[in-house]
């Protein structure tokens, strides 16, 4: 089977066509259609490597309600994601290896998108006892990051052990950094509008106290550290430092703290609850400024379904999260716009694909849009403006925060190993 892309701008740098055959680029260049092949017409389209997500939660096994497996590669297609990683919060938890290999079972057989497993860093990610993580790093799925995300590993104890045992096989704890004792009851950012609708704050200093104190952890360990969902202007200088130190640190940012902030709790809708919150205007900024200049390594989307019934209820009983796959290209060009007249179409490949990819060790991901390369590819519309309706949604749930927003650019096709599986908008 062959596909040519004709006329597309490759990263928006220059106009090439680009030959497929058998799952791989075979050719880039000016080139004439052979008999049989099939041609995608790119003519002002932006050719960019498929996005890779390094924080998903597709929720199956045991929340099925919420997403599945297949749900959510329909809606990785349609926000141009050939790769995810599960995050290990289902029921039952991945912290063994037969849980992560049934979940990468589940995402080959979707024959739309790469499922690599993480693995719980504690049993049942209670934070007292290392799960199996050998036993899950030597799966099939191959194991090689580790997060007990949704709670912070907060015993420094486990975590140095954790860290200890990843850098036999250069492995990666990820770390949802929250201080239990100062986020106990929190319910949104710490500041002026916490006090002014009387809900507990979640205070900054909650997520800094934990970067800072694993960041020396993984200096001396001499490990790799992530550090999931940045949100405060102190997180990124503690992780700017960090590695000005040559600590072994990365980290992302999801789209929504790229462009949301406290403010709009202030009508109690529950959609804009998520952990960890919202924060100011200010920690906005620093975030964009961290982005642009590589301190925060990647977008993550922290994609977060929910059925309806555990969003539509009081603020304090309502879930954390919100919705990410499908959007996160428009959030983060609306993000990134708000302080460049132009889109960065290269700073936007790789923070959104070639980076993620190479920390999570996804070879076949990220890669350059050359002969050899898998085509694991995505094609954008930069003129585009759509307008989100959650009804339209591939996602199970529907609890995104942008429902009737106009975001900038649209995901036209995606092709994951060769095989077109978002057509013109559309999952085949």
């Amino acid at each position: 089977m062959s596909l040519l892309i004709k006329s597309a701008s490759i990263l928006g740098e220059r106009v090439e066509d680009v030959r497929i055959e058998n799952g791989s680029i075979v050719e880039v260049g000016n080139l004439t259609a052979i008999a049989g092949e099939e041609v995608i017409d790119a003519v002002g389209l932006i050719l960019l490597p498929g996005f890779v997500d390094l924080h998903t939660h597709v929720r199956e096994p045991g929340r099925e309600d919420a997403e599945t497996v297949e749900t959510a590669s329909r809606a990785a297609a349609k926000g141009g994601y050939t790769a995810l990683s599960p995050m290990a919060n289902t029921h039952p938890v991945a912290d063994s290896a037969g849980v992560v290999e049934q979940v990468a079972r589940l995402g080959a057989a979707t024959g739309r998108v790469d499922l690599f497993p993480i693995g719980a860093v504690t049993k049942g990610l209670a934070g007292e006892q290392l799960s199996e993580i050998g036993a899950m790093a030597d799966s099939s799925a191959q194991v090689r990051i580790f997060s007990d995300d949704g709670s912070c590993v907060f015993d420094p104890l486990v975590m140095r052990r954790a860290l200890e045992y990843v850098k036999r096989f250069d492995g990666i704890i990820a770390q949802h950094a929250q201080e239990p004792r100062l986020t106990e009851g929190a319910q949104m950012n710490e500041g002026e509008v916490s006090a002014a609708l009387g809900l507990t704050g979640w205070p900054a200093i909650a997520e800094e106290s934990i970067i800072a104190r694993d960041i020396l952890l993984a200096e001396h360990v001499g490990s790799r550290l992530h550090i999931c969902h940045l949100t405060t202007a102190g997180g990124v200088e503690l992780v700017r430092w960090a590695k000005s130190r040559g600590v072994k640190v990365t980290a992302e940012v999801t789209p929504h703290h790229l462009l949301l902030t406290d403010e709009l709790a202030r009508g109690y809708d529950a959609v804009y609850k998520v952990n960890p919150p919202l924060r100011s205007q200010a920690d906005v900024l620093a975030l964009r400024a961290g982005l642009r200049d590589g301190t925060i390594d990647i977008v993550a989307t922290d994609h977060a379904p929910h059925p309806d019934e555990d969003k539509d209820c009081e603020w304090q009983a309502a879930a954390f999260g919100m919705l990410g796959l499908e959007t996160a290209l428009g959030v983060v060009v609306k993000a990134l716009s708000e302080t460049s007249t132009t889109i960065d179409w290269p700073l936007i490949a790789d923070r959104m694909a070639i980076r993620p990819a190479h920390i999570g060790g996804y070879k076949t991901h990220g890669q350059p849009i050359q002969p050899g390369s898998r085509a694991n590819l995505v094609l954008v519309d930069p003129k585009a403006v759509i307008t989100v309706d959650r009804t339209k949604l591939a996602s199970k749930s529907k609890n995104t925060p942008y429902d009737q927003m106009t975001l900038p650019t649209q995901i036209v096709h995606t092709i994951y190993g060769g095989t077109v599986v978002m057509k013109n908008g559309v999952v085949l």
